[in-house]
């Protein structure tokens, strides 16, 4: 690296590290090394004072002490761009870490880019299919758009997002991106192996700040990935799906490091900075006349409180929301995605068509009455209701069982084999059950099956235990 700034460490505060500059300061964003060989790596964010610039590590800080020599070339965190993500593992810094050699002929691009311009902007209306029938009816995502998977500790995030990806990337002919941001390393070799099984590492790259590393390395890794599909979106004109787990822990990270630098904090404990910082990072993700980016976002949600304040800003960014349900969960109903709760900009006749549209109120206002039916249910019984409120329950309790569908990516845990259902035989089902047509069928027919179909056949069989 060029030495065109040289200074000497001023204090050590954990992650915070101040350093003196006796000529001139290096700008905001510039990338500092310091250490052994460099291995000290801090983001200048601040300058407090004339002779003096405040960083944020983006590794460890042990062994840094006052008076050590920093220098800097003036130039921000840079991440590899071209062919050669493709199929490999990277950190914060764009280094492989899937034990292989680095990848060749790659080009470096700053991972402080700003959004494209309204004006370059194209917003399309088609669907992006996942094969999950819930999603497909109720909640349909939006080819280009921001999808967000919303759920407290527990409920499935991960293992919904991991389906989408065993679903999506093979049938997806563009790049895919996957950014890890504070997750356990578990999971992401756990994908890694996963994905390569599945034979579309090929056209995947992993981005990925563990838990175990900094603030800085957590808070930045999202911009990373966004630069290398803002390249495969911009210079080759593929279209990329970009996959986040988790949105939140870019907000924590920030949080941390927040507090670190001594702002004062905002509600709840959050950055004062919060909603500045995640637009920064959302508003990269669009589409453009060449190429699209399609992100689907997995939230956690603090207390499964859908009011706190991280959950509320990522809200607005997205053009689908998938609520996870922990009550849904724990009636075996999985995916456990609520369907009263979730909801899409998508879900529009002018979008889906008459048709898609009508099953899928028709299917909400059933699923909506069967909810408030349930508190009388339990005071006075089932029989006491009228007639007609009796075929609503049954309704909706064959919609909920039908709605429930096994995972490729849990079949190993649940003994069931993963279906993938078009959207059209989603509606036909539900159609068929609204129809009474399944009336005469145990509810547990319905219970973890593809197709309608499926339930003739099982029914069948001997009744199983649900």
């Amino acid at each position: 690296m060029k030495k065109k700034f040289e200074g000497r460490v001023h204090s050590v505060r954990g992650s915070v590290v101040d350093v003196r500059f006796p000529d001139a300061l290096p700008p905001v964003h510039s990338l500092m090394r310091t250490g052994e060989s460099g291995r000290i790596v801090i983001e200048v964010t601040d300058h407090p004072d004339t002779d003096r610039v405040r960083g944020i590590a983006l590794t460890a800080t042990a062994g840094l002490g006052r008076e050590d020599r920093v220098w800097t070339d003036g130039e921000p965190l840079q991440a590899p761009v071209g062919e050669g993500l493709l199929g490999r593992m990277f950190n914060v810094f764009g280094e492989a870490i899937d034990g292989r050699p680095p990848p060749e002929n790659m080009t470096l691009r700053s991972v402080h880019q700003p959004p494209i311009p309204l004006a370059d902007r194209v917003t399309t209306e088609s669907v992006f299919t996942t094969g999950i029938k819930v999603v497909d009816l109720l909640m349909p995502l939006e080819q280009g758009g921001k999808a967000g998977l919303f759920g407290g500790a527990g409920v499935g995030k991960t293992v919904l997002i991991t389906e989408l990806i065993h679903n999506m990337v093979g049938r997806h002919k563009g790049i895919s991106i996957f950014c890890g941001i504070g997750e356990r390393c578990r999971e992401g070799e756990e994908l890694y192996r996963e994905m390569a099984g599945a034979g579309v590492l090929k056209n995947t790259a992993m981005i990925f700040g563990q838990m175990n590393e900094s603030p800085g390395a957590r808070f930045r890794v999202g911009h990373t990935a966004l630069t290398m599909a803002e390249y495969f979106r911009d210079d080759l004109g593929r279209d990329v799906l970009l996959l986040v787990d988790n949105i939140f822990r870019f907000i924590q990270a920030g949080m941390e490091l927040s507090g670190l630098m001594g702002r004062l904090p905002s509600r709840l404990g959050y950055q004062p900075t919060m909603g500045t910082e995640l637009a920064e990072l959302e508003e990269r993700i669009s589409s453009t006349e060449r190429a699209a980016i399609t992100s689907i976002q997995a939230v956690y949600v603090p207390a499964d409180d859908l009011t706190d304040p991280a959950a509320v800003h990522t809200f607005a960014h997205l053009s689908a929301t998938i609520v996870l349900s922990r009550k849904r969960a724990s009636e075996g109903l999985y995916p456990a995605i609520d369907p009263l709760e979730s909801r899409s900009v998508m879900l529009s006749p002018r979008i889906v068509g008459e048709r898609h549209y009508r099953v899928a109120r028709e299917v909400r206002k059933t699923l909506a009455t069967y909810e408030e039916l349930k508190d009388i249910i339990a005071m006075l019984g089932l029989e006491e209701l009228a007639r007609e409120d009796r075929r609503t329950v049954a309704r909706a309790r064959r919609l909920e069982r039908f709605l429930t569908q096994p995972f490729f990516t849990t079949g190993h845990f649940t003994g069931y084999e993963g279906r993938m259902v078009d959207a059209e035989e989603t509606l036909s089902g539900c159609e068929r059950i609204l129809n009474d047509e399944f009336a005469d069928l145990p509810e547990s027919a319905l219970y973890m099956i593809g197709t309608a179909d499926e339930a003739l056949g099982k029914a069948d069989r001997p009744a199983e235990a649900f």
